[in-house]
């Protein structure tokens, strides 16, 4: 379970509790073996390496027992291999028996069950005899003096039957230490026997249990073949009536369809008959309703016809009226005067003002053209800027997602800049521009982190207003400027100086910042006299530390700081490694920005300049428009004037054409009256006779009709009492079909249970040992009755007094045999001894001194453990008693302690024996 464990006992009870294999009988078997005890006294295991956990090769216990003047500390090494042990005292090696003297002397008796009693040997325990119980009691928690005075008892007996010189007497005492040594046999006896005989009777009821079970298995069976039989019987009578019902419905059945069909056959030879006759019908009526079609034609086009004539002497009409009323205007038209010099004038005018529209029109053709190039590049600008915002965005994420209180204290100072009197610079890392993104790591490396996210300011009262803003708790860097910007300050030497070295240059040139930040930065960590290298300073640091006496440079990956001792002047050198970039992964041009965001406000100048050059330009060109219109409607209305003589006349012209025209067309409606008035009475003549056809043909489909509807209503009443029979029969055969399968059902569950009925009477036959002819005997007969009579009942009692006679073990014939020689050898010795019993009384007076020093402390002792025993029993609600047993006060060997518990209320008190507590009562006792 474990590969080490210590326990530190307390004063008093002990208990190890845990669940099962967790280790408690671990700790167990390691006191008993610590303690030079034997692997059987824990009743395991035969060999130490037994108790060594699989796997290993060797087992330690250290025992630390509590000794005055000085505590003994017991080792005992265990091997597996040779199942060898190897002992310490005091961690020094010893024996085995100097361990055994050292236990011993402190009165720890390991194989003694009153101190020492593992869970295995519990039932060893009860079956000490009370003579064992009490040497074990005594060795255990007696006085050291009361083993030794009842050792001496026995002896001193021992000492005083050699001493008798009286053959007779001698003879009598082995009669009757063989007679007390027969009755303790005897008394061991009778417990088995009484098992036996009570086995015996467990045994002899389960054998009658198992007799009579077939036999009330058998008559279950048989009382459910005779209730199944009768249940046959009924449902074969009842399945007889159904089919013998059914055969006269069959036969009404078949009439019925015979007469069904007929009906239906003359059905559709009727129907096809009255359908000729409709199709005829159709075809005349189709007929009729042409010749009404031609009729309507006929009248149509001479309606047509009468309407054209009225329209063409109305037109007639109409000519002649236009015709008098232009001549009329014709007359009053005074001559055609000279307008060709007005017409010149008004063209001159249009000619003017079309070439200072196309002047107008060009003008606003390139101011247009204009705009839209300035809108375009304003396009191009706002999206640059937003790309830029969207990158300033990123970064601000980048604060807000390391340094909460920092982006929060951003969004206030851009809420409240009118708080502030002078400049505030937002925190570094959002202002710096890297010109190169490869050099962002340099900057990065240079300033701290706590700078990076510091705001800038101006001035020390605006950044006291900023730290003690409206109150919020928000942890923030602020720095503040120097007095004197520091952003012009010069390097120690050009740049140039040091090309040499591989440098290209200072911190300050990578990089574009606000003034104010810049100032600051050149102050606090002279970034403008840092200079930046590449790999080439780094394979010459050396030379470039001793040559240039910076403090401070950069390699391509490597930061390099020189520091000179004030006491020494020795140099001394550190490098490190550049980190990744954190806060400049995200780079604005701010250059560029503000160089985008001054041509935005150049472009917005130009655009507003460029819309009021059009607005007036347009207006202008409104207003030649309406001039141009004005010209045009002029000389439209004096072409008008000179036209208007030409075009009366070509009108009057071509009037009279037309009414010479509508003349020669004209129609004589009385001769096409006539014409039609023929054509109509020739399409009556036919109509009457197609009507005559018709008449005839619908009689004769009504009275086909009329027959056919006395056959479909005979066919229907037909069909009704067929539908009515074939649902009686279908019920019927419904009926019949679950009789015969409910009547199968039974006749093959009356097959089985009869097979079962045999099966099971040659079974209980069989059980009894009867022949096919025999009965049953009385004696079974009689036995039976008092048995239960049912299966369940049987099954119950079976199961319960074989587990009753599964509990009987190790009993043997031989010991009933045994038994009873015994009891006959005990009469016949009882019998010689009762004569010669007074005669052994006078050998009980020269050990009664001995026995008052050892018996009434013995009994003061059983006193005790039977008042605390019966205590403990008491708060279990249970009831115990510990007393001394004497079967014979002056048989010293034979005194012994008997244990009695009473576990349930409804019982007595017993004895603790092996066989009558249970498990559990054993061990609680």
């Amino acid at each position: 379970t474990y590969d080490i464990c210590e326990v530190r006992p307390g004063p008093n009870l002990n208990v190890i509790v845990g669940a099962n294999g967790t280790g408690k009988s671990s700790i167990v078997c390691a006191i008993c073996l610590g303690l030079a005890g034997k692997p059987s006294f824990i009743g395991r295991a035969d060999k130490v390496g037994l108790f060594v956990k699989q796997g290993c090769l060797k087992g330690v216990v250290e025992i630390e027992l509590s000794k005055a003047p000085e505590n003994i500390i017991i080792t005992r090494e265990m091997q597996v291999v040779n199942n060898t042990s190897t002992w310490f005292i005091n961690k020094k090696p010893t024996t085995l028996k100097t361990v055994e003297e050292q236990v011993a002397a402190l009165n720890i008796q390991m194989d003694n069950l009153c101190q020492f009693l593992p869970q295995d040997r519990v039932g060893e325990f009860a079956r000490l005899t009370k003579v064992e119980l009490l040497e074990a009691t005594e060795k255990s928690i007696g006085p050291p003096e009361m083993y030794k005075y009842h050792c001496e008892l026995k002896n001193f007996r021992d000492k005083e039957r050699e001493l008798e010189v009286n053959m007779h007497i001698n003879l009598c005492k082995d009669k009757a230490y063989s007679l007390e040594k027969m009755k303790q046999r005897v008394e061991r006896y009778k417990q088995d026997i009484e098992r036996y005989h009570e086995c015996k009777r467990h045994l002899d009821l389960i054998d009658m249990l198992q007799r009579k079970r077939p036999w009330v298995e058998y008559e279950t069976v048989r009382q459910q073949h005779e209730e199944v039989k009768q249940i046959r019987d009924q449902a074969k009578e009842e399945l007889k009536n159904l089919k013998e019902m059914q055969s006269p419905l069959v036969k009404k059945i078949q009439e019925t369809v015979e007469s069904f069909k007929s009906l239906d056959k003359k059905i559709k030879c009727m129907a096809g008959e009255i359908k000729e006759v409709s199709q005829k019908c159709k075809q005349k009526q189709d007929a009729l309703e042409m010749k009404d079609k031609q009729i309507e034609e006929i009248n149509q086009a001479f309606r047509m016809k009468k309407d054209e004539e009225i329209d063409r002497r109305k037109k007639i009409i109409s000519a002649h009226k236009m015709i008098e009323e232009w001549n009329d205007e014709l007359s009053t038209a005074s001559n055609c005067e000279n307008l060709q010099p007005q017409i010149d004038a008004v063209n001159n005018k249009l000619k003017d003002l079309q070439g200072e529209r196309a002047n107008i029109e060009s003008d606003i053709s390139d101011v247009t053209t204009e705009k839209n190039n300035q809108e375009r590049e304003k396009r191009r600008i706002i999206d640059r800027i937003k790309q830029l915002n969207n990158i300033m965005s990123m970064k601000e994420e980048t604060l807000r997602g390391k340094y909460q209180d920092t982006h929060s204290a951003l969004m206030w100072l851009r809420k409240n800049k009118d708080k502030f009197k002078k400049t505030v610079c937002e925190p570094i890392m959002l202002v710096i521009s890297v010109k190169d993104s490869r050099h962002a790591k340099y900057i990065e490396n240079h300033i701290p982190a706590n700078d990076m996210k510091a705001f800038v300011f101006e001035s020390p009262e605006d950044m006291d207003t900023f730290l003690t803003r409206d109150h919020q708790k928000l942890r923030v860097n602020a720095v503040c400027a120097p007095a004197v910007s520091c952003a012009g300050n010069l390097p120690s030497r050009p740049i140039e100086e040091l090309h040499q070295y591989g440098f290209f240059s200072y911190l300050r040139e990578l990089f574009d910042a606000p003034l104010l930040v810049m100032s600051y930065l050149c102050y606090q960590y002279s970034i403008h006299d840092v200079p930046v290298g590449t790999e080439k300073t780094r394979n010459m640091i050396e030379k470039v530390i001793q040559e240039t006496k910076l403090r401070q440079l950069y390699t391509a990956e490597e930061r390099y700081t020189v520091k000179v001792s004030a006491y020494t002047n020795l140099t001394f050198c550190s490098n490190v490694s550049l980190r990744a970039v954190q806060f400049l992964t995200n780079l604005v041009d701010t250059d560029e920005r503000q160089r985008l965001e001054k041509q935005q406000q150049a472009i917005n100048c130009t655009l507003q300049s460029l819309d009021t050059q059009l607005t007036t330009l347009l207006e202008r060109h409104k207003h030649l428009e309406r001039r141009d219109n004005e010209l045009r409607q002029q000389k439209k209305e004096l072409l008008e004037r000179g036209n208007k003589r030409r075009q009366l006349e070509s009108k009057i012209a071509l009037k009279y054409d037309s009414i010479k025209q509508l003349e020669q067309d004209a129609i004589n409606l009385e001769e096409e009256s006539q014409k039609a008035n023929v054509k109509i009475k020739e399409i009556n003549t036919q109509k009457a006779r197609l009507v005559s056809e018709l008449m005839h043909l619908i009689k004769h489909c009504v009275s086909l009709n009329m027959l056919k509807t006395d056959l479909v209503l005979q066919s229907t009443v037909v069909a009704a009492e067929k539908n009515r029979l074939e649902l009686e029969y279908k019920a019927a055969s419904t009926q019949l079909r679950a009789s015969e399968q409910t009547f199968c059902e039974l006749d093959e569950k009356k097959r089985v249970l009869t097979e079962n009925c045999r099966a099971l009477l040659k079974k209980a036959r069989q059980m009894c040992k009867l022949g096919l002819d025999q009965h049953l005997p009385k004696e079974f007969q009689t036995a039976f009755q008092d048995l239960p009579n049912t299966l369940e009942e049987i099954d119950a009692l079976l199961n319960e007094e074989k587990c009753r006679a599964s509990c009987f073990t190790g009993l043997n014939v031989v010991v009933v045999e045994e038994y009873n020689k015994q009891t006959e050898e005990i009469q016949e010795l009882i019998e010689d001894l009762e004569e010669k019993k007074k005669e052994l009384d006078n050998y009980k007076q020269n050990i009664l001194q001995v026995k008052e020093r050892w018996l009434n402390p013995l009994k003061s002792l059983i006193e005790k453990i039977n008042e605390k025993f019966s205590n403990f029993f008491s708060s279990m609600q249970c009831v115990g008693e510990v007393d001394l047993h004497v079967e014979n006060e002056d048989e010293y060997d034979k005194y012994g302690i008997r244990i009695r518990v009473k576990f349930h209320s409804s019982t007595e008190l017993h004895e603790l024996t092996p066989y009558h507590q249970s498990g559990g009562e054993k061990s609680v006792s």
